[in-house]
């Protein structure tokens, strides 16, 4: 049996024992029976490795990387909001890991200007 013949069957019971006050989440059209859910779901991934990543010092930042996910973040903050349906869990993952990306990379560049500052003494 496919992953995708047990991901249905999983479905069809799972269709069966849904309480019906989460229904209307349940059969949304970005709803857990779609990868537009789960999708940003594993998204919240980079967001926590962002956050463990405040720890890492400021010379091991690295900006490429930090300013990517901060660009990203945003462009698919924006895309989230414009798709039909709109995708409020998508958004709210990539505004995370926006902000995460461009508070690292004004830690890498605090840290680069105090090295640039010691320097001219």
């Amino acid at each position: 049996m496919g992953s995708l013949a047990v991901y249905r069957r999983a479905i069809l019971y799972l269709d069966r024992i849904v309480p019906q006050r989460f229904l209307p989440i349940w059969e949304h059209p970005a709803g857990p029976k779609t990868i537009f859910f789960w999708a940003p779901a594993f998204k919240w991934g980079l967001v926590i490795a962002g956050i463990s990543d405040l720890t890492r010092p400021a010379e091991k930042i690295s900006m490429q990387q930090s300013g990517s996910l901060a660009v990203t973040g945003l462009i698919w903050s924006r895309y989230s909001l414009v798709i039909i349906p709109k995708n409020w869990l998508a958004f709210s993952v990539n505004v995370f890991v926006a902000l995460t990306g461009a508070f690292q990379v004004l830690r890498g560049w605090r840290y680069q200007q105090s090295i640039k500052g010691n320097n001219t003494m």
